[in-house]
């Protein structure tokens, strides 16, 4: 993992005016991410999801948001998230591990 420091800056730069990540932390466009691994899309109460979130029913596991922080329509066709996705896999796996720490505090 890249300098946890950087990573998050990173994360924040790209996804903090969009989600919040604290436990409590209100949806902004986009849904908080708090307790994002034992989540499907769609579950976080308060939210209002597209239909091709409401019908995936991904589970977030480190897989399944690898796959979805590389082009996030290519597990959910529909999606309208303003993220285009990132290439380079060891940004997502960063991106991921400052996740399962973020959202779980």
């Amino acid at each position: 993992m890249g300098d946890l420091e950087e990573v998050k800056r990173v994360a924040v730069q790209k996804g903090a005016h969009c989600h919040t990540m604290e436990w409590g932390g209100k949806h902004k466009t986009e849904p908080s991410l708090h307790g994002l691994f034992v989540q499907k899309t769609s579950q976080t109460p308060g939210f209002s999801y597209t239909d091709a979130n409401k019908n995936k029913g991904i589970t977030w596991r480190e897989a399944t948001l690898r796959e979805y922080l590389e082009n996030p329509n290519k597990p959910i066709p529909g999606t309208k998230l303003a993220f285009a996705g990132s290439k380079k896999s060891s940004e997502r796996a960063d991106f991921i591990a400052y996740l399962k720490k973020a959202t779980t505090e």
